[in-house]
């Protein structure tokens, strides 16, 4: 499974339109093969960041999801909306049973 960890820091007076565009993508990502969950949330600690963690069945998913129309225009709209430049890490993770 590919894990993807990122995070922006919106704008105040673009906080909103990043919220809006971010739930937007997320759950047209959603309905994408190989997507297995795809989330954004505000940290408590700073309203101005949104964080995303997304959950892929394999790097090609993922990659296919990078190149669509939809991710680069979401990107591209996203992009007016944050105040430092956007953070992403992606991790091949595989899940451990715990007994």
């Amino acid at each position: 499974m590919i894990i993807v960890i990122g995070s922006i820091i919106a704008k105040p007076e673009h906080r909103d339109e990043a919220l809006r565009l971010s739930l937007e993508h997320v759950q047209r990502s959603r309905k994408e093969p190989g997507c297995v969950d795809h989330n954004v949330s505000v940290d408590c600690e700073n309203d101005m960041r949104l964080v995303f963690v997304e959950y892929w069945e394999d790097m090609p998913a993922l990659m296919k999801h990078f190149a669509l129309d939809a991710s680069q225009e979401f990107v591209a709209a996203l992009s007016a909306c944050v105040s430092a430049k956007p953070e992403m890490k992606i991790f091949d993770a595989k899940e451990l049973q715990v007994s």
